[in-house]
This record gives structure tokens, sequence and C-alpha cells, in this order.
């Protein structure tokens, strides 16, 4: 029985955080930063990082799912990103922040549904998810500078050191099993 490859595509902030975290999930094929929700076709980050233009950043990831479970993205998603602030993480505010859930399937959008549901009955957060769960229209790849910034810039840029890292610390100590082997 042949694999069925799945493609999700998740607005965590940054791209750069929600890049970086999925690259070391195991059963995760590949990860694409980009733009999606919006108006404009093939938008340019300058553009995005305007926020009005409706596109979120955003990572498209291509996985398999008999190695690593929808659910387990998204608890990994929800886990490193705070799904509670409205258009803004951290220091990055705007429309092109916000928390979504970009579905390809009906079985995505069940399971988002279910598992932002259930965050929700057990109060994870101290204030009410404002994740949006909507179909996934069109991606648009950002450009290639974007691309493995982490990987590239992780001993060159502040922000890496002081807004990645913790993310990816937290991920190696909550979701270890999931990881990639180093």
């Amino acid at each position: 029985m042949e694999n069925k490859i799945e493609t999700a595509v998740f607005g965590g902030g940054c791209f750069w955080c929600t890049e970086a975290i999925f690259l070391r999930l195991r059963g995760v094929i590949s990860v694409l930063p980009g733009y999606a929700g919006g108006t404009v076709a093939n938008p340019t980050y300058e553009q995005v990082s305007s926020g009005k233009i409706g596109h979120v950043e955003v990572v498209k990831f291509e996985f398999d799912p008999s190695q690593i479970a929808f659910k387990d993205l998204l608890n990994v998603f929800f886990a490193t990103h705070d799904p509670t602030t409205m258009n803004q993480q951290g220091a990055d505010v705007g429309e092109q922040y916000k928390s979504v859930i970009f579905y390809t399937t009906d079985l995505q959008k069940r399971e988002a549904e279910e598992v932002l549901a259930e965050l929700e009955q057990e109060k994870i957060f101290d204030s009410p998810i404002v994740t949006e769960i909507r179909p996934l229209d069109k991606f648009y790849v950002a450009e290639d500078y974007h691309r493995n910034y982490y990987e590239r810039n992780k001993d060159k840029n502040p922000y890496c050191q002081v807004v990645i890292n913790p993310k990816l610390a937290k991920l190696r100590q909550k979701f270890s099993p999931l990881l990639k082997p180093e």
C-alpha cells in the first residue's frame, strides 16, 4: 500500500519560527514559507507586511500521516505559538501574524475543530483561542531569502536567538518523541 502524502498550511506568527519548528518533525517531508488568505495574487513580503491585503505569513508543509498524525502536528502548532492573541505573536503585530489553520481536506478541518475544542475545554490557555480554521484557497511561496531562514541565520540574527531558539527548546522538551533524529 502506497503512503499518501498530505499537505497542511499553518500560520502561527512569523513564518521563520514556524518553518524551523516543522522542519524538525519526523514525517514532515518539506516546509515552504509563504502567504495565504489574502486578496492579492503573488504578493510580496512588503505587501504582506503592510497588513493591508489580508495575507498571513504561513508555512505549507507536506507530511506522511503514517509517520506523524495531523493531530500531533496540531498539538505542536498550538504549543509553539500563542493562539490567544489576535493578529499578534509577541512583538510581531499585524494581520499577517494571525493564528490560522488553512485546511486542505475535510478530515483536517474536523480534526482542527476537535483539537481546538479540546484545548478550550481543558482551559490550556488563560484566554480564549482566536485561531481561525479556514479552507486553503491559494498559497503563494515567499521570496527565496525566507527559506531555511533560521538555519542560515541562527548565529547572525538576534531574532533567531531571542524568539526562535526558545520555541525550539520548548519543542524538544515537550515533543521529543515526534522529532527527527539529529
